[in-house]
């Protein structure tokens, strides 16, 4: 089969490389699309921590082909979203239910082969049910959404909350409608494409500001009167971090979700945080809410098709990953 393999830092190549077959307790699962994540160009640049040499992938839905010995949950042909994160169960983190933090955790097209291929073969476990006429490409949505689930239930939006969303890429454009749907009364988008300002407007943000043309600090806490109860950021870079900070209200919360490249030093103050009280809260993967991701994106709750700027095939998958994306560019999905 062809699959998608980082070979070594800078290095993607497509191959062609021996079919996998389903284990024990494992299925195989004939990929059908697949996201490219912000992540994956930092796997690709060494700015995250990865296995080498591995088939990247780690957002994708697929035909179940093949069940292995023991496995108890499929027959065969269903479509499924796979969550890749696979906690080992034992150690102190997962005792704490807390699966994310696992000392020993492995990932699908992180650490172990992933779906820019057009098969792979996954746990059972790590395997969740679609309606059989859904849209394979909203499947592949399934795992940032359930990442950006996670944040959403750290950030304890209530109804009415004022929420500013720094960044205005698919994690973003995803983080604004979940705010809606938890209740938020006014949701603000900083992002310096007007193409997604313009997005984010139609997916249901009050306001959106560009950070190059306006004090969005002060743009922020005039609409919010006095500072967001909730500032989300989603850009992983040290402006955000910095400005997002200081968009919050009083007593308010910061949920810092954007990967920011490993060893990135931001400086903060901390005499404002404390007199100001802000709650710092990282959420980082999608402990226990694949099944939700799966669920929302099952009934329609979400909007996604304006999120899809491209669709390629696995031979284009080095360019795509290997280049900045491209002006406009939300998610480009992967069809094998």
């Amino acid at each position: 089969m062809r699959a998608v393999r980082l070979e070594s830092i800078g290095s993607l190549t497509m191959r062609s490389v021996e079919k996998p077959a389903a284990g024990p307790g494992e299925v195989l699962v004939r990929v059908v699309a697949a996201g490219i994540c912000g992540s994956d160009r930092h796997m690709y640049k060494g700015e995250y921590p990865t296995s080498i040499p591995v088939t990247m992938g780690h957002e994708f839905c697929g035909l179940v082909e093949e069940v292995g010995e023991g496995v108890a949950r499929f027959a065969g042909g269903e479509l499924v979203t796979v969550d890749p994160n696979i906690a080992c169960g034992t150690c102190r983190a997962c005792a704490q239910a807390r699966p994310n933090l696992c000392e020993s955790l492995t990932a699908i097209g992180v650490t172990r082969d992933g779906g820019f291929a057009e098969y792979v073969a996954v746990p059972q476990a790590q395997a969740f049910l679609l309606p059989a006429g859904l849209d394979p490409v909203h499947g592949a949505f399934c795992e940032p959404l359930a990442c950006c689930i996670h944040a959403i239930d750290k950030a304890r939006i209530r109804p009415g909350d004022g929420v500013a969303i720094l960044g205005g890429g698919v994690i973003g454009l995803l983080m604004v409608q979940l705010a809606r749907l938890a209740g938020a009364g006014t949701v603000l988008l900083i992002t310096r494409q007007q193409s997604r300002r313009e997005t984010a407007l139609r997916l249901g943000a009050t306001h959106a500001f560009d950070p190059n043309s306006s004090d969005t600090i002060a743009s922020v806490r005039e609409v919010t009167k006095g500072g967001a109860d909730v500032v989300i950021e989603c850009a992983g870079v040290s402006d955000t971090l910095q400005s997002g900070l200081r968009m919050a209200r009083r007593g308010g919360v910061f949920v810092l979700f954007g990967v920011t490249p490993a060893g990135v030093e931001v400086p903060v103050l901390p005499f404002d945080l404390l007199i100001n009280e802000v709650d710092i809260r990282p959420a980082y993967l999608n402990p226990f809410t694949h099944s939700r991701a799966a669920a929302l994106v099952a009934n329609g709750a979400l909007q996604l098709d304006a999120l899809v700027t491209k669709t390629i095939g696995l031979e284009e998958v080095a360019d795509v990953v290997g280049n900045a994306p491209l002006s406009g560019e939300i998610k480009v999905i992967v069809r094998p």
